[in-house]
């Protein structure tokens, strides 16, 4: 059974149920990302130019490390018993290191030491074939590195997935949706139209409120980057950042040619629109001295900026790269950022965002920061570095048709928080925020979803 046709009861809740669930934020949202696709251009070039930009992508960006890892697999299937899309079907498809098979093959015809004998053997990659595998790169894989973490040989399965979703796209064979935002990313600058303007309206909706936001300041200690999630949903997380950071009294600037901290290309596996957003964000933030470059509940963009940006800029970065829950929680253990107690009778669990945490070893400041709160804290079975994914990070919760594998996946999570007995989740990441508020009103369950940065701000101390 395909994931386009699988089905459970809980994915089944009719959009009357969704519309009594979800705020009319998320319920715009929803209807803006499902037009997503449909404005596309039509894919251009032959099949057989297409194919050459994938192989060339492979022979590019693969390296040592990659070639011990696919020649040391075991094939022992210890990565599918720990992937949410593997464990929600039990697919063998989706067995994680089955996801980079085509890679496998290319490397043994094309760069193995035995690959004048391979290629008597081993059949040449096709388009078809790379196509056929767009819903096992793109749908049913996060990249969230859990698979990287069990594997008993230490190899990096995401990594080589990452280098699938380039090669794909390098062909035109990325989803419609991740091709339509990558396209706007790099021509416009904007992500679901929303830039520079839309910003200015929400910081000038926000300033009326008596929230000081300073924007482009010519010189500044911090840095801020915002989202096109924060401006269209969670206005209130750019509100308790600037409230946080008031309250700290860090000389900080919002600049509003260069806001955005989302990354497509490092989503999509857009090699060049990688590139141009982390760098145009390293330009601005050199211009205005930034000491640190503070990122908004965002996952991937910790990675995308701290590791990837870096190593494209070829040099080491100007400034420090943190993330807000990261910087909320060093300021706490500091004692510069003083925080009320909320009490025993808040009970909320921590969902690690994978990018954040698997990916970034962000695991004690969020902590930090809820410890201090004094709520009760319940950790989940898996939690930490060992965290099951949401289901729906690197753009999967964009996609239409991943909608019911996604919903599976999320379920894991959700059985996971439902055994703690915690009455909300806390995160730091507003896809896992939206993935969770879309997963619940699916199914129907009761657990609202926070955001560590709005909670902090909440209960600011005097």
């Amino acid at each position: 059974m395909s994931s386009n046709t699988m089905e459970t009861g809980s994915t089944q809740a009719s959009v009357s149920q969704m519309k009594n669930t979800l705020s009319p934020q998320v319920q715009q949202f929803q209807q803006k990302i499902q037009k997503l696709g449909e404005s596309v251009e039509p894919v251009t070039g032959s099949e057989s130019q297409r194919l050459l930009q994938a192989k060339n992508v492979f022979l590019k960006n693969f390296g040592r490390r990659m070639a011990v890892d696919l020649e040391a697999c075991l094939h022992c299937g210890m990565c599918a018993e720990v992937c949410h899309f593997y464990e929600s079907t039990l697919l063998p498809k989706y067995t994680p290191i089955q996801k980079v098979k085509p890679l496998k093959r290319f490397y043994r015809r094309e760069l193995s030491p035995l690959r004048w004998l391979h290629r008597l053997f081993t059949r040449d990659l096709s388009l078809e074939e790379l196509a056929d595998w767009q819903e096992l790169v793109f749908d049913s894989c996060t990249e969230c590195g859990r698979c990287d973490l069990v594997c008993p040989m230490g190899i990096e399965i995401s990594a080589m997935v990452a280098l699938m979703r380039q090669g794909l796209t390098a062909a035109d064979l990325a989803p419609d949706e991740l091709r339509e935002l990558d396209k706007e990313q790099a021509q416009n600058g904007t992500l679901l139209g929303i830039g520079k303007q839309q910003l200015k309206d929400v910081v000038a909706e926000l300033v009326a409120q008596g929230i000081d936001i300073p924007m482009d300041k010519k010189t500044a200690d911090v840095m801020l980057l915002s989202s096109t999630l924060d401006i269209l949903l969670f206005k209130k997380s750019l509100a308790g950042t600037a409230k946080i950071l008031n309250r700290l009294g860090v000389s900080w600037t919002l600049q509003s040619d260069c806001f955005e901290a989302a990354n497509f290309g490092f989503i999509s596996g857009d090699d060049e629109l990688q590139r141009i957003a982390s760098e145009s964000i390293i330009t601005v933030a050199t211009a205005c001295q930034a000491k640190t470059v503070l990122l908004p509940e965002c996952g991937h963009a910790y990675p995308a900026l701290r590791w990837e940006g870096a190593t494209k800029h070829h040099d080491a970065l100007p400034f420090e790269v943190m993330a807000i829950s990261e910087f909320i929680g060093q300021e706490i253990v500091a004692g510069r950022l003083k925080v009320n107690n909320v009490g025993m009778s808040k009970k909320v669990t921590y969902h690690d965002p994978c990018q954040l945490g698997r990916h970034g070893g962000i695991f004690d400041e969020p902590r930090e920061a809820l410890n201090a709160l004094g709520v009760d804290f319940y950790e989940t079975e898996s939690h930490a570095r060992s965290n099951y994914c949401c289901g729906g990070g690197s753009g999967v919760f964009l996609l239409k048709r991943a909608a019911p594998l996604r919903q599976r996946a999320f379920e894991i999570k959700m059985r996971e928080v439902d055994k703690t007995g915690a009455d909300s989740v806390v995160t730091s990441c507003d896809s896992c925020r939206v993935n969770f508020m879309v997963g619940a009103a699916n199914a129907n369950w009761d657990k609202p979803v926070e955001s560590l940065v709005e909670l902090v701000a909440a209960n600011l101390a005097d």
